[in-house]
């Protein structure tokens, strides 16, 4: 009987002492790696962007990347979001968001563009009562190519 009374003890020992508060010099921790992107490279692809705004019966917008270099270019972006769309009024406020209330996959993704390719993507906004000037903005959430395109327009 003692001899179960101490392995007892000795196991609830072993799990207070596994369990309990560590200094900070006994937590490891990984370091972190972070590559950078060069941004002005000259061997980087040449991406080009057009966003496309179309205000009949709502707001359309699409925003078209072509690869206009000569080898393929590898997107990268670090979720299910791979744009994002956004209104802004004439004080620089943002009225609307694409990704507002929309959920995306924790999952990192990859795409390919060959060359003259082109990656479109579109959103819908409807303004309802709302007029004057506005500004849309259409991002590319990529890590490996930033793009970022804004376009002026006007709501009767």
């Amino acid at each position: 009987m003692t001899s179960r009374l101490a392995a007892g003890i000795l196991c609830a020992g072993a799990i207070a002492l596994a369990c309990g508060p560590r200094t900070r010099s006994a937590t490891a921790t990984a370091p972190q790696v972070t590559t950078p992107v060069p941004q002005n490279s000259p061997i980087e692809p040449a991406l080009a962007t057009t966003l496309d705004v179309s205000v009949s019966s709502g707001v359309t917008l699409a925003l078209h990347v072509t690869n206009k270099s000569d080898s393929k270019v590898e997107l990268r972006f670090p979720s299910g979001q791979t744009h994002e769309f956004l209104v802004l009024d004439a004080g620089g406020r943002e009225v609307w968001r694409w990704s507002f209330d929309r959920m995306f996959t924790q999952s990192l993704q990859t795409r390919l563009l060959d060359s003259d390719e082109t990656l479109t993507v579109e959103g819908r906004w409807d303004p309802g009562a709302l007029s004057g000037k506005f500004t849309a903005v259409a991002k590319l959430t990529s890590t490996t190519h930033q793009v970022e395109k804004r376009v002026e327009f006007t709501l009767p």
